[in-house]
């Protein structure tokens, strides 16, 4: 991802990064939380609405309303050490604010970057890591007034949040595979389908035939699920929203049940609900274009549901289409961060062309 950036010169708080990271505490805080560091009147202010519906609007795809990123104000006065150490800060000022709060996010910045600020109106952001804290991520937002600064962040704010996501994802990357891998499985996605995706130990094998292959991992309070499919590609077509949904019907219609004893209690996707639509949109997923599906599955006697997301793509040598879901039932849970799992693990997919050879 590419910001429109300044290079801090010699930025004050950048000293503490350039210690021996080691030496620093590992971030703290729960998954998906960021902390915003700005003055109590803008917070108040058409800056502070705009980051806040920003990056607290309702993740899509989910039964109950949940949003993307939990959100916290702090007022730059009660910044202390251990909330200097959570695992994801935005500091957001303007120049135009002389308030006290304001005073002190300003007195981070050398006065050679706030030259620099104030004599390029384009610049308005800088991201930094393990600033503070290992494995942290931190965004510095500023601008010449608050008008303009609220500009920017309309024009480029999906872009901030895709990277806040990008990042949970890498860190929950490191989570889920420091364990062992469940390595049989990743051999027989190799040698059966010509692809290769990373399983985090606990996930069982299920189903396994030459066009179907099903993960099932299932604790106490959610059961969550993967699955992938291919065949062979022929449009551009076979990407619209309407043939991914007839497609994922016909694959969980013949071999996804609530109970395998009753093949009448298949999964199907849920359609019926105009407030939650099945929604799709363009996307890159790991270097190759495909196309995000995210929405609401049931069995078709309503029993169960729960939310999903999937991703299709293209091997291009081999001519093949792949779906790639991950879906969950966990109906006493909030659902967001089970998603955002089987996206983690999801986005370790690789197709045929990408595949390392197998050491002898």
């Amino acid at each position: 991802m590419k910001y429109i950036s300044v290079l801090f010169i010699s930025l004050l708080i950048i000293s503490s990064s350039c210690s021996d990271k080691k030496s620093l505490p590992q971030a703290t805080g729960r998954t998906g939380d960021i902390f915003l560091i700005m003055d109590s009147l803008q917070w108040k202010g058409p800056l502070g609405k705009v980051l806040d519906s920003l990056f607290s609007a309702e993740m899509q795809g989910l039964p109950r309303k949940e949003s993307i990123f939990h959100m916290r104000w702090i007022d730059p006065r009660k910044l202390n050490y251990v909330l200097k150490q959570r695992r994801n800060l935005i500091y957001a000022v303007t120049l135009d604010q002389r308030s006290v709060g304001a005073n002190q996010i300003r007195r981070t910045f050398t006065p050679e970057s706030l030259a620099k600020i104030k004599d390029d109106p384009n610049l308005f952001s800088q991201n930094l890591q393990d600033l503070f804290a290992r494995n942290q991520e931190v965004l510095f937002l500023f601008g010449n007034t608050e008008q303009d600064l609220v500009k920017k962040i309309r024009t480029y704010g999906t872009k901030l949040v895709d990277h806040f996501d990008t990042r949970e994802r890498e860190r929950l990357t490191e989570g889920l595979f420091k364990s062992k891998q469940s390595k049989g499985i990743t051999d027989i996605l190799r040698k059966k389908f010509d692809c290769e995706m990373k399983v985090p130990f606990g996930y069982q094998l299920v189903a396994n035939d030459s066009n179907f292959f099903w993960l099932r991992q299932i604790n106490p309070y959610d059961d969550k699920d993967i699955f992938i499919t291919r065949k062979k590609y022929t449009s551009p077509d076979q990407f619209k929203r309407d043939s991914l949904i007839a497609w994922r019907d016909k694959i969980c219609r013949y071999n996804i049940f609530e109970d395998p004893e009753r093949i009448e209690t298949y999964l199907t996707t849920e359609t019926s609900i105009p407030y939650k639509p099945v929604l799709t949109k363009e996307t890159t997923f790991n270097g190759k274009f495909a196309v995000e599906m995210r929405g609401l599955w049931r069995t078709n006697n309503l029993t169960m549901g729960g939310p999903f997301v999937s991703y299709a793509l293209v091997d291009e040598p081999l001519g093949v289409l792949y779906y790639i879901e991950g879906f969950t039932f966990s109906p006493s849970k909030d659902q967001r961060e089970i998603i955002r799992e089987l996206e983690t693990i999801i986005h370790t997919f690789k197709t045929s062309s990408e595949l390392a050879p197998v050491k002898q």
